[in-house]
């Protein structure tokens, strides 16, 4: 069964999953259309830091970074390990639920150009295509998605 709860993202599980998945990005795409936190930044008291296990085993990561007016979903990564079994969606899920929690009316997040998966599993929850927002400029390899709650 898989649990999705908040995590320190220093956790060494944790981090091993979003090391990978910054190290994905980068052979992805060019240094400036990289935009994900630190370890650091995942701390701040503002980011919401959650984890989806299978047992002792972490599978997945997710954020929800609560700005004033809106919330961003950010490090949603799954091991490749663990891809088709439904993990993004669990943690989707409880990024959403949690939003909610913090009365977040608005949901809004960039990805990658050729992240067809994530996109199509963005789309499944209810998030459509917008322009940039925040402090995101116009990038020919990003693709901006947002949803009202």
């Amino acid at each position: 069964m898989i649990i999705v709860a908040r995590t320190d993202p220093r956790d060494p599980q944790a981090t091993a999953l979003l090391q990978s998945s910054h190290a994905l990005m980068q052979s992805l795409f060019p240094p400036e259309d990289n935009f994900h936190l630190s370890i650091d930044d995942l701390c701040a008291d503002h980011i919401h830091f959650f984890t989806a296990r299978e047992g002792d085993t972490i599978l997945g990561t997710g954020a929800l970074a609560v700005k004033d007016d809106y919330a961003e979903i950010k490090s949603m990564f799954v091991s490749e390990t663990a891809r088709g079994r439904g993990v993004g969606d669990a943690i989707m899920r409880a990024l959403e639920d949690h939003a909610k929690t913090e009365f977040v009316r608005h949901l809004k997040l960039e990805t990658g150009n050729v992240l067809h998966a994530a996109q199509r599993m963005y789309a499944r929850h209810g998030f459509t295509m917008c322009g940039p927002f925040g402090d995101y400029t116009d990038a020919a390899s990003s693709v901006f998605m947002e949803k009202t709650l």
